[in-house]
């Protein structure tokens, strides 16, 4: 990382370390920011020597980024190799990190609790179990509807939602539509 700025340095190495705690390794981390914070599409070769990478290396991490659709692929004239470039909009980046999650972790989780819940529980603990499992599934429902309608909001509109934060709470218990949970800020102390 020897060319790149203390700035970018920085930043990169950071991915790099968050990487691991969110599900990727470190080197595609680091390819993913170097990507996002270039002025100009980057190729492989590029990518390799600015984070003294083995090609190898590089290319297993495109192709783990592809398949995210974090980075998209692009030729310029004249040249053949593939170049590569990220998304600048955060709200963009988010949006797809949440679908890839939702298809890749959730759908899943979804399909084998539905396969579940029509099984014929054949014992007392299976019945037990399978009333737990039906409130995940219930909970994972509510949260993809929520999620979807989440996904249809404009940015402006999902901005000032979040922005909103825990008033949004006051506003539904000012209207009724929310009871207090037994210790929460509601009980009398």
């Amino acid at each position: 990382m020897s060319t790149l700025s203390p700035l970018v340095r920085s930043f990169v190495a950071h991915f790099g370390e968050m990487g691991s705690r969110w599900g990727i390794n470190r080197t595609v981390g680091q390819i993913y920011a170097l990507i996002f914070v270039s002025v100009r599409p980057l190729n492989a070769d590029d990518i390799a020597e600015q984070l003294a990478f083995s090609r190898s290396n590089v290319s297993m991490g495109l192709k783990e980024l592809q398949s995210w659709r974090l980075v998209t692929l692009r030729h310029l004239p004249g040249d053949r190799r593939e170049y590569f470039e990220a998304p600048t909009d955060a709200w963009e980046i988010f949006r797809t990190l949440a679908e890839e999650r939702r298809r890749r972790e959730i759908e899943p989780t979804l399909s084998m609790l539905r396969a579940a819940l029509l099984e014929t529980p054949a014992t007392e603990e299976d019945r037990i179990a399978q009333e737990r499992m039906r409130g995940m599934h219930e909970l994972i429902e509510l949260m993809t509807t929520w999620f979807d309608d989440v996904q249809r909001m404009d940015r402006q509109t999902l901005s000032q939602l979040m922005k909103m934060g825990s008033k949004v709470q006051r506003l539904l218990e000012f209207t009724g539509k929310v009871k207090l949970v037994a210790g929460s800020k509601g009980k009398a102390g």
